[in-house]
């Protein structure tokens, strides 16, 4: 007789909510409140594994490598969302961080059913976006069995990509299919298999890990000052200008002149100011120090 594989921790039953449709408002928000509560702790317990991967990120990139997010559903969403942030918020080129999530745009509005069932269509995803050795494949799939993030993962090993697998499921990470896997258990769903819940908020605190510990090590951040954003909208703009006057000690007036003549460029427009220099040797000196900030105006 052939044997059951058992379920995934994100397929079982929450035994504290298997009546949940009996409660009362406050007790239905309550208890979705104490079960997320469990989250950060299990996203923690894998520190060392985010640790690696981000590492392993900051050599690839260093080699001219980029990041792919590939996932389906909720998973692929996350993926996407997280890669189209990191422009803005350091200054990267849209390239540099990229989501592949199954099914294409249209899914990321819609659930389009079946587009994450076939390990082919992952394979093609990675050959279709041309990655390379350079490159690092981060396969997010909250229950771990998604065939298409498998594909993918199995496509970006061949060719010997570096590869990072992200599940909240144990039991998948049996047949280790990256070469780091991340694995916060955060148990069964309040509502059963609705992986958009714990297993989607786990998610999202180790992309916003990976990528913001990345653009630190890549010297996009000073002290905890996002000095290489992407001024793109009046809020950015006027916290570009806070940036600039707090670590300067200049007034706005004075920090708004200095922004000018470093065409909106917070960082140029830091080392103009320290070294006493115009704009193009401030970008001298910022490329002979890899684009850290820290090291150019010392």
């Amino acid at each position: 007789m052939r044997k059951h594989r058992p379920l995934p921790t994100t397929e079982n039953s929450n035994r504290k909510s298997a009546n949940i449709d009996r409660l009362s408002t406050q007790k239905i928000v309550g208890l979705i409140n104490s079960e997320d509560r469990l989250v950060a702790p299990a996203v923690g317990k894998e520190r060392k594994n985010i640790a690696k991967a981000v590492d392993m990120i900051v050599e690839h990139f260093q080699k001219g490598g980029r990041l792919f997010y590939v996932g389906a559903g909720t998973s692929g969403r996350l993926g996407v969302l997280d890669a189209s942030e990191c422009p803005p918020t350091f200054g990267v080129q849209p390239s540099l961080v990229q989501g592949i999530i199954a099914g294409g745009r249209r899914a990321l509005v819609r659930a389009i059913e079946g587009a994450e069932d076939h390990e082919n269509d992952g394979a093609k995803a990675i050959i279709k976006n041309r990655i390379k050795a350079k490159d690092v494949v981060v396969g997010i799939a909250a229950c771990g069995m998604t065939p298409f993030v498998r594909g993918a993962l199995r496509e970006a090993l061949k060719i010997k990509a570096g590869t990072v697998f992200i599940t909240c499921a144990r039991q998948t990470t049996r047949h280790k299919p990256a070469e780091i896997v991340i694995n916060p258990v955060v148990g069964p769903e309040v509502i059963t298999g609705s992986t958009r819940m714990k297993a989607g908020t786990a998610t999202k605190l180790v992309l916003n890990t990976l990528t913001t510990a990345v653009m630190i090590k890549m010297g996009k951040v000073y002290g905890n000052l996002m000095v290489d954003l992407n001024a793109t909208n009046e809020k950015l703009r006027d916290r570009s200008l806070r940036i600039v006057s707090q670590l300067t000690g200049l007034s706005r007036t004075r920090a708004e002149n200095l922004l000018n003549r470093a065409k909106r460029k917070v960082k140029t427009a830091i080392v103009m100011h320290f070294c006493k220099i115009n704009f193009n040797q401030a970008l001298t000196v910022l490329n002979q120090s890899n684009q850290s900030l820290r090291k150019a105006i010392r």
